[in-house]
């Protein structure tokens, strides 16, 4: 993690973590850190709405994304207990359309995940209502540590084939 955060400061001239207004359990905010992949001034919307987010990435910020790097700094939010290591990845602040979808699935009850069942089936290629309804199967199969392995395995091996990442 310390040479990661070397490379961005090195890169970017900027400081390497950035916290970001995430929702959480039932639907709480929390703080959650990520390593900079974007530029400073970057919106803080969701990746997939902005017309073109490469013009937003920072010099070795694709890498970053696509080998997962930038998501280490949220073992922090696993050990604080905002996060845990499987459940649906949390939403940005303003992601409204995705935070009542899962309400109204019961999603919001999962503590969110730094990779999930949505994660591995398609990543940044699934739809809003996609993600939910992987994530609600997920709230199905709940407290199974049997499945939390096997997604943590797949998790890898998509990470290791950079399978689903758009930027």
């Amino acid at each position: 993690m310390g040479l990661v955060a070397a490379f961005i400061v090195v890169t970017t001239g900027d400081t390497p973590l950035f916290w970001t207004k995430r929702v959480g359990l039932h639907n709480i905010l929390f703080d959650m850190p990520k390593f900079r992949t974007m530029r400073a001034k970057t919106p803080q919307i969701a990746t997939h709405l902005m017309a073109d987010p490469n013009l937003y990435l920072t010099p070795i910020g694709r890498f970053l994304r696509q080998t997962s790097l930038d998501e280490l700094p949220q073992l922090w939010s696993v050990l604080k207990g905002d996060m845990s290591l499987v459940g649906p990845r949390p939403a940005l602040f303003n992601q409204d359309d995705l935070v009542a979808l899962r309400t109204e699935a019961g999603v919001h009850e999962l503590v969110p995940g730094i990779t999930g069942w949505a994660q591995i089936n398609g990543r940044d290629e699934l739809s809003v209502s996609e993600k939910v309804r992987f994530e609600k199967e997920y709230l199905q199969r709940c407290y199974s540590l049997k499945f939390d392995a096997y997604i943590l395995m797949l998790t890898l091996v998509r990470v290791f084939r950079k399978c689903g990442v758009s930027h």
